[in-house]
């Protein structure tokens, strides 16, 4: 099975090696017929600490790091 890779802005780099991506994703409404925005955060492993707050990363998922880390920074 594929790995899913993700697109997101980097919301926290506070931790070692982590960094938290708030990923969105639009969709429409099936009754409505609205786009609706949905956002969710993930923690991503960075090894360089190399990612900043408000930058646009790709993750791509991979066996747990930590008890919370199942992501991984691929590039900017």
């Amino acid at each position: 099975m594929p790995k899913r890779i993700l697109s997101g802005v980097v919301t926290s780099d506070a931790n070692a090696q982590t960094v938290t991506v708030s990923v969105e994703r639009r969709f429409t409404h099936p009754v409505l017929k609205k786009t609706i925005r949905k956002s969710k955060k993930y923690r991503a492993h960075d090894e360089k600490n190399a990612f900043k707050v408000g930058d646009t990363v790709r993750i791509i998922e991979c066996a747990p790091k930590s008890k919370t880390k199942r992501w991984e920074v691929i590039d900017a």
